[in-house]
């Protein structure tokens, strides 16, 4: 018997979330073969297994969190069998006579609930047994239909519990309370009049362009700081983290080099980008390195906003929802569609007078016609 533990998933993460099990306890297994998913802070990995052979035991089960390290699954191995490519810690069978630590309940084949963390985390608000629930999905995964049409018929409401905060939602939690720990906001707004722009303009690449704009005019606000250190690092390209809203919570993925792209080139790669989100098979390094971000919360409401800056960068730009507002026009008053801009900035390295020059020159770039 081998013992193979949760891999080391990168990025310094200590912990995953069992969201489905592919295999069950008796089942064969091939190396490389898909064993389990689990949910980081970052994204769901595929854990392939390390060699071939029978599973024995299973030591964790749907929605549980284990850490790195820790005991995943018990294979038996073929004699002769390849090993398969994970990299991560694993360990020879126990001793004679000793005994794995097993969950109270160990997962049995047929038992496993094959479902996303956002279509469980509704079943848990809409209090519906995901067990008493019939799949309709690719695979027998049940669908956020399949919980929606369980609560309609007739489902108890359980009474209030607290619910652990996981995966995005937590990274979420964690990297607000740092920014809250330790940044010293300041924000600054203004508008753009943006009557001159052409029917069917993509309004987040004009704001993509906008922020290069910017940075070229303060590139004191592309840069990270290092509080303990007491040291600036300006970053010579910009790395732009584009805030992307989801079910599962807040993703930003980094559009690399925006400064140094073609238009189609970084609408392209934006695409890809948002598709690996919504996928959630967004590769780590696609959500790292970012020197400034953009948040285009207007897409959904509001118009300006006091935002929140992820140490150690120093500053995040945001876009409003556009409205149409009367404006002078010379000595007539005029109607043109105005898109709201807020900027907030880490005050113990950027000065007012940095973070205005970074907005005016957003703003005059927004108000270009071409």
């Amino acid at each position: 018997m081998s013992l193979f533990k949760l891999p080391d998933l990168g990025e310094g993460l200590q912990e995953a979330e069992i969201v489905t099990w592919h295999v069950g306890e008796g089942d064969h297994v091939v190396a490389d073969q898909p064993l389990v998913s689990v949910e980081t802070e970052k994204a769901v990995v595929e854990v392939p297994s390390p060699w071939s052979g029978r599973i024995r035991t299973l030591f964790a089960q749907t929605g549980d969190t284990v850490a790195v390290g820790a005991d995943l699954v018990e294979i038996e191995q073929e004699i002769g069998a390849d090993t398969g490519t994970v990299v991560g810690s694993v360990s020879p069978a126990a001793p004679v006579g000793a005994k794995p630590v097993r969950p109270q309940t160990p997962v049995a084949r047929g038992e496993v609930i094959k479902c996303t963390p956002a279509v469980r985390a509704l079943a848990r608000e809409l209090g519906v047994d995901l067990a008493t629930v019939a799949p309709t999905g690719d695979h027998g995964q049940v669908t956020r239909e399949d919980v929606e049409a369980a609560a309609g018929r007739g489902a108890a409401k359980p009474d209030l519990e607290w619910q652990r905060v996981r995966g995005v939602r937590r990274a979420m939690a964690r990297n607000m309370t740092a920014s809250g720990r330790s940044v010293v906001p300041a924000t600054i707004m203004d508008e753009a009049d943006i009557h001159g722009w052409a029917e069917g303009t993509d309004v987040t690449m004009r704001l993509v362009r906008a922020i290069g704009a910017g940075v070229a005019a303060s590139p004191g606000l592309n840069a990270w700081y290092d509080a303990a250190g007491e040291r600036l690092l300006i970053h010579p390209e910009v790395h732009l983290g584009i805030a992307v809203d989801t079910e599962g919570g807040l993703f930003v993925p980094v559009l690399n080099d925006i400064a140094n792209r073609p238009v189609d080139d970084l609408k392209r790669g934006l695409e890809a980008l948002k598709a690996a989100v919504r996928s959630r098979q967004i590769p780590l390094e696609h959500l790292k390195g970012q020197t400034i971000t953009l948040s285009n919360f207007g897409t959904l409401g509001g118009r300006h906003a006091h935002l929140a800056i992820v140490p150690p960068q120093v500053a995040i730009a945001g876009a409003g929802r556009i409205v149409r507002k009367v404006v002078p026009d010379g000595d007539t008053a005029v109607v043109h569609p105005v898109l709201p801009m807020s900027l907030t900035f880490d005050h113990r390295v950027v000065t007012g007078g940095e973070a205005a020059r970074f907005l005016m020159a957003l703003i005059l770039d927004l108000e270009k016609r071409a």
